[in-house]
């Protein structure tokens, strides 16, 4: 169910609790939440609980709603030169120079017909990244072009291109004195050639140039995509997260602790077996149509996307 307060948009998910947010967390924010939370309460269709996120970079909690934490990872930035001598290793200087000699090439592009058609072979190459279905398999050109053309105002394209063709893309958001990667991605068959760290390059060359001193690349893990965070000197930040009952059934729920999601409440051994097991059946089959019930339950209650916002 989606709805509009104050001009931004809000979801509602679940069954109990029924929990609003907003739609595109991380890149709209809350600044003046008590009025807001009033509308929320006011909406039809009636949600338990809402829950935002405070303004990052600030990690000061300022309100005094019941607050946990997200842990996110971000990139302190100073400058390019600082980051490619002191904050990155040596083996991910020579994944960015592996790129050069690959003759890869790496440079802003326009918002057009081209891009899309370029991240759609992207995203096609295969059902299955970091061991999940991939969300984005096989959506039509039209979804594509939708879904990438939010926030257009304060985006930037970056394309990895090898031979004039497309082999990996980011789409950086700006904000207020920090950044946020909502997409970057290569083409498999071009993983030999480290686009993907050309482009972390480029992103990191581009906020400095803008002087943003945080670059935030969704959340924090330990695995899959938290190597990759780790080498390119990300860092686990954590940032308030607010939860707001909207009524009996909202305080109810935050009491017996029902508004935190199931990868929360079960050992850290139980979510990597379930994740595990989800990734050698999707390594075999390749095919999400016929991922077994079984295995699908387990990865959605444990609950872990190793994708980038967006």
């Amino acid at each position: 169910m989606g709805k509009v307060v104050h001009g931004i948009g809000i979801t509602v998910s679940g069954r109990f609790p029924r929990i609003a947010r907003l739609e595109a967390e991380y890149y709209e924010w809350v600044d003046d939440p008590y009025p807001f939370v009033e509308a929320v309460r006011s909406l039809p269709g009636g949600a338990d609980l809402f829950t935002f996120v405070q303004r990052f970079p600030d990690n000061v909690p300022r309100y005094d709603f019941h607050v946990e934490y997200d842990e996110v990872a971000v990139l302190e930035i100073a400058s390019y030169e600082e980051w490619w001598k002191k904050q990155i290793n040596d083996k991910t200087r020579n994944m960015i120079r592996r790129a050069q000699k690959a003759r890869v090439e790496v440079r802003l592009i326009p918002f057009d017909d081209d891009l899309i058609r370029g991240i759609k072979e992207i995203y096609d190459e295969s059902p299955v990244r970091q061991g999940k279905r991939f969300r984005h398999y096989l959506k039509s050109i039209e979804t594509l072009r939708d879904e990438h053309s939010s926030f257009l105002d304060r985006s930037q394209f970056i394309g990895a291109y090898l031979d004039e063709e497309l082999i990996g893309f980011i789409k950086l958001v700006h904000d207020q004195g920090v950044s946020h990667l909502m997409q970057i991605i290569s083409k498999i068959a071009h993983r030999d050639k480290a686009p993907t760290n050309a482009l972390m390059a480029k992103a990191v060359e581009l906020c400095a140039e803008k002087g943003v001193r945080h670059l935030h690349y969704s959340t924090w893990s330990r695995r899959g995509l938290g190597e990759f965070k780790k080498h390119n000197a990300f860092k686990a930040v954590e940032v308030p997260r607010y939860f707001i009952p909207l009524n009996l059934r909202g305080r109810l729920a935050l009491n017996l602790k029902l508004h935190r999601e199931m990868r929360d409440l079960l050992p850290q051994r139980v979510v990597d077996a379930a994740v595990e097991i989800r990734n050698r059946w999707n390594a075999v089959r390749m095919e999400p149509k016929r991922v077994s019930l079984l295995v699908g339950v387990a990865a959605n209650l444990c609950g872990v996307d190793e994708y980038p916002i967006g």
